[in-house]
């Protein structure tokens, strides 16, 4: 029988204490034309497809109206609450005055308003875990637009991990946010659907 003196074993580091920082490095670069988010830990890479990108540039040009274009971002990183939260966002509306940290990232609480369009290869992301983050960080608007349906789904007043108030409609029906930090109605007519 061997005697092991445990005293004197130095024990690896085994732990699994990922950060993001991390994550988002080993994705370096990222392919031409791909979003990459990190969702609860877990990495998703897709791409960016035509109908996709004009619904984003048809919210974006809307929302000039009220925000200028330094307080509107597209697939640009900002970390929210949770285990390994990372998102670059299809659309996100900044409050006037946010300004990106030492990292060059904004902050989740500056966030007054976020439009995902839903691709197939993601859409449980956006119905699922990164709306509770979305409402966990209090963001006040939250637009998931979904051209393989043709509707779209407002969520408003965030409390806890969900949101209390919905309201989902087809294309062509404007987006009335004028009760909301937005003031504004975002329409839908134009909206192309795969």
């Amino acid at each position: 029988m061997t005697v092991v003196d445990t005293d004197r074993i130095e024990m690896a580091d085994t732990s699994d204490e990922r950060t993001l920082n991390m994550m988002f490095e080993w994705l370096e670069p990222t392919p031409e034309g791909f979003k990459v988010e990190i969702v609860e830990g877990n990495i998703y890479m897709s791409p960016q497809g035509r109908t996709h990108w004009q619904i984003i540039l048809d919210i974006v040009e809307q929302l000039r109206a009220r925000y200028p274009r330094g307080q509107l971002m597209s697939d640009v990183r900002i970390d929210f609450p949770g285990r390994l939260n990372g998102f670059a966002s299809d659309v996100v509306a900044l409050a006037e005055g946010a300004e990106p940290d030492a990292d060059g990232h904004f902050r989740y609480q500056d966030i007054e308003c976020v439009a995902e369009v839903i691709s197939k290869q993601t859409a449980a992301n956006g119905y699922g875990p990164k709306m509770a983050t979305y409402a966990t960080a209090g963001v006040p608007v939250y637009v998931i637009v979904d051209p393989y349906t043709g509707t779209w789904h407002l969520h408003t007043l965030p409390k806890d991990d969900e949101y209390r108030s919905a309201l989902s409609l087809d294309f062509g029906t404007p987006i009335d946010l004028t009760a909301t930090v937005i003031g504004l109605t975002l329409e839908t007519g134009g909206f192309p659907r795969d």
